[in-house]
């Protein structure tokens, strides 16, 4: 897959997503509860250009849920502590437990992009990276974890426009920073690490969502709508029928309290 001349625009309007949105959050609530009740476990990480609208879509997702049963963990750069270890090792801790989704905003996707541009990685180490981060994937999804990995495909015309939309807004300024403007300008270093990362890591076991992301109203129902469709494929939605004993056990503790 080549991103540039991967389309990066979906059609849809406010009003459209709006009715979409809602129901789809629904029905992930009740596949949330689903995930509890067959106690399987779910990552999806998101990957994308800055302001390529991670965070939006990530609270899309979680409106409706039960705050029980997920995390976001929004990845940033290691801490000294964990530079001293393996750079996949911090993130073993945050995977989730039975009946858990966990959510990453950026992920360990930073080795074969940030720290490959940057040079906070050899190439030796982030040539190599591409082979761990299978194996991981690989490791998790043969454990019974189901993995959804999202790239928010987003062009450069839009994301300078967004760029420039944070830094007028006063509730957003604090989104952008000087690591915004250095991977603006680096942007075609980008395109190269993000088309060679689909090449090596888009595998049929764990593939890559490529979402069309320069409108935030198709970007946030396209996700919604792929996670819906990908974990009803795993588990069913939970039906909500109550066991007939305890309906029974209800009706002789609440009588005629109890609507039929």
């Amino acid at each position: 897959m080549d991103l540039r001349s991967s389309p990066t625009l979906g059609e849809m309007s406010k009003k459209s997503s709006i009715a979409q949105v809602d129901e789809l959050q629904s029905r992930l609530l009740r596949l949330q509860q689903a995930i509890y009740k067959h106690q399987r476990r779910v990552v999806l990480l998101f990957e994308g250009a800055d302001a390529s609208g991670k965070g939006g879509a990530i609270r899309r997702l979680t409106t409706k849920l039960d705050p029980r049963g997920f995390r976001v963990y929004p990845i940033g750069p290691p801490t000294e502590e964990e530079l001293s270890r393996h750079y996949l090792q911090r993130f073993f801790r945050r995977f989730p437990s039975h009946g858990e989704l966990v959510i990453f905003d950026r992920s360990w996707y930073g080795r074969v992009l940030v720290e490959r541009i940057d040079k906070f990685a050899t190439e030796q180490e982030w040539r190599r990276a591409y082979l761990e981060i299978n194996e991981l994937e690989k490791w998790l999804i043969d454990d019974g974890t189901i993995v959804i990995k999202f790239f928010l495909h987003l062009s450069r015309d839009e994301q300078r426009q967004r760029l420039i939309a944070r830094m007028q807004n006063p509730d957003k300024r604090w989104k952008i920073g000087d690591a915004d403007l250095d991977a603006y300008e680096k942007w075609e270093d980008y395109t190269q690490a993000w088309n060679d990362m689909m090449s090596h890591t888009d595998t049929t076991a764990c593939p890559w969502q490529v979402v069309a992301a320069d409108n935030k109203h198709f970007a946030r129902v396209e996700v919604l709508t792929r996670t819906v469709d990908i974990l009803g494929n795993h588990l069913p939605e939970y039906d909500q029928k109550l066991d007939p004993a305890l309906i029974k056990r209800m009706k002789k503790v609440f009588g005629k309290a109890l609507s039929p």
